[in-house]
């Protein structure tokens, strides 16, 4: 079963900055939270965060199978190299490269 993340980001937002539910791209934005990635977006724009807790949040990343492909997809239809796409998403190499040798058929 998958987390209601719209109603749970309309929650925090109402406790921590109740002005920003007012903003049309906000709630719009909050409609659209299908995937992991969507979701990681929302809540950089709305939370800024200090650098030390984005190396610490790193760590405990997960993406959904749509993402792992989209950003494969997207990797292979530009020809950027796993190196370039590791410090772009700030994913390492490794994470990469296993989900090419996991996924490589469908891309």
């Amino acid at each position: 079963m998958r987390p209601n993340y719209t109603k749970i980001y309309e929650d925090l937002i109402r406790l921590e900055c109740p002005e920003k539910l007012t903003e049309p791209t906000i709630k719009k934005q909050l409609q659209n939270l299908n995937t992991c990635e969507d979701i990681l977006n929302f809540n950089e724009k709305i939370f800024k965060q200090s650098k030390q807790s984005l190396k610490d949040n790193q760590k405990l990343k997960t993406y959904d199978r749509k993402t792992m492909l989209k950003l494969l997809q997207y990797q292979k239809q530009h020809g950027f190299s796993t190196n370039y796409m590791s410090k772009k998403y700030k994913i390492s190499r490794t994470t990469l490269t296993k989900w090419r040798k996991t996924f490589g058929e469908e891309i």
